[in-house]
């Protein structure tokens, strides 16, 4: 059965002719969202180790200054820089903190006590098993109108993206500071929003633990916050709101726990994460294939996750040394031929999947929505901290003709993401 909402969100060559985006600067989002009335508020100390931890999670690396207007950069990538993914955790046991429930506030690279944990109490009320975690369960949120005041329907898709990369850069940082990971998408979202004070603006997507299962259960939770507007405006969409409510609730999830071969030298995975950019365009270059593989190897690798969806990663070589151009899956060549004017076509025209060394399409024939679009990011984003990593370019494309996709894939998934690197 195909999903309603990616159906209705798909693009065409004509639909984005006939319906073009008209912003409303009037009522531009703000991308922070900060909790005034909470007086323990903690700035991190990048000389700390767990405060790097944290700062990598999504903090600033970098601002942009034009006439009449800033913006900040941040060390995930994000659809537009419109950043509509929100950083909650909750603490237990950690020498450096009370335990308790806290909000990164990234405005002001600070973390927030939103909420003391007492025995018993715990957002772990709301997983199945409702075991204590002793150590951190992160908690992703979306606040969907900074990314529909610009991409109106099809911001649902680019929330889940950033909240896989989201995921992503937990992965990278739990890697660079040794902790053990494991990702979540299974937990009674409804409830926490409503204890969390969102409304009908703010929903959780994804969830992670950092830390180790206890034997004993949480039985109780107490905790009900007041509504904190993170947007400054807000507009509903209701074919949003319905998407995500319609695709709360997964079936039959299949866990993964293989973890990734990581092998990266962590001081320079550190700088790359620091130095990551979206690229704007290539200049042609041709790549080694042995880079290539370095990047593709780690796209391609597990995601420990309890509701594991399978993504096929399609790509159009465009410029790989010792690599015949065409049309991939794994590591075989379906179509052969020179398909760069191709993948310019099929991304919106852009000369970005043109012009790249290799353009890649994710796609899925899964069944639960938010689990695979968010493991479709999380890969996005490992292609951009592995392209980082070695010195290449990259830049995510969440924008395709979707059906023209899917003809010259010879395919029925659903098309999710592409990305594009080279030099």
């Amino acid at each position: 059965m195909k999903n309603t909402y990616h159906e209705l969100t798909k693009h065409s060559f004509v639909s984005v002719r006939e319906h073009p985006n008209y912003l409303d600067w009037s009522k531009q989002p703000t991308p922070f969202k900060i909790y005034q009335n909470y007086l323990n508020k903690t700035p991190l100390d990048l000389n700390k180790e767990f405060d790097r931890f944290i700062y990598l999670l999504g903090g600033i690396n970098a601002k942009k200054v034009y006439p009449g207007v800033e913006y900040y950069l941040r060390v995930i990538p994000s659809a537009g820089a419109l950043y509509p993914v929100e950083i909650y955790f909750q603490s237990r046991g950690v020498k450096e903190l009370e335990d308790g429930i806290y909000h990164y506030d990234i405005a002001s690279n600070s973390i927030v006590l939103l909420y003391k944990i007492e025995k018993n109490e715990g957002v772990e009320f709301f997983f199945k098993d409702k075991r204590e975690v002793k150590g951190f369960i992160f908690l992703y949120s979306s606040i969907y109108y900074r990314s529909s005041w610009k991409y109106k329907n099809r911001a649902f898709r680019y929330t889940l993206l950033d909240t896989g990369h989201a995921l992503g850069a937990l992965e990278v940082s739990s890697y660079l500071y040794n902790h053990a990971y494991f990702i979540r998408f299974d937990f009674d979202k409804k409830r926490l929003n409503d204890i969390f004070g969102f409304k009908d603006q703010e929903f959780f997507l994804g969830s992670a633990n950092v830390g180790v299962f206890n034997k004993k259960r949480v039985e109780k939770f107490n905790m009900r916050l007041d509504f904190v507007d993170g947007s400054r405006f807000f507009e509903k969409n209701s074919l949003i709101n319905d998407a995500y409510l319609k695709t709360l609730n997964l079936k039959n999830c299949k866990k993964n726990y293989r973890y990734p071969k990581l092998s990266f030298l962590k001081e320079k995975l550190y700088e790359a994460v620091l130095h990551r950019r979206s690229i704007r365009d290539f200049n042609k270059e041709s790549i080694k294939k042995e880079e290539f593989e370095f990047i593709l190897n780690y796209m391609s690798d597990f995601v420990p996750n309890d509701c594991d969806e399978e993504i096929k990663i399609y790509y159009i070589v465009n410029r790989v040394k010792n690599m015949q151009k065409g049309l991939y899956l794994k590591d075989k060549i379906i179509k052969n031929g020179d398909f760069s004017e191709k993948a310019k076509y099929l991304c919106l025209e852009q000369d970005l999947a043109k012009d790249s060394s290799v353009t890649f399409f994710l796609t899925s024939s899964g069944k639960n929505y938010q689990p695979l679009y968010q493991k479709a990011g999380l890969i996005g984003h490992r292609c951009y901290i592995a392209s980082s990593y070695i010195q290449i370019g990259c830049s995510g494309i969440g924008a395709f003709y979707d059906d023209d996709v899917k003809d010259f894939l010879n395919i029925d998934d659903m098309i999710l993401y592409a990305l594009a690197i080279g030099k």
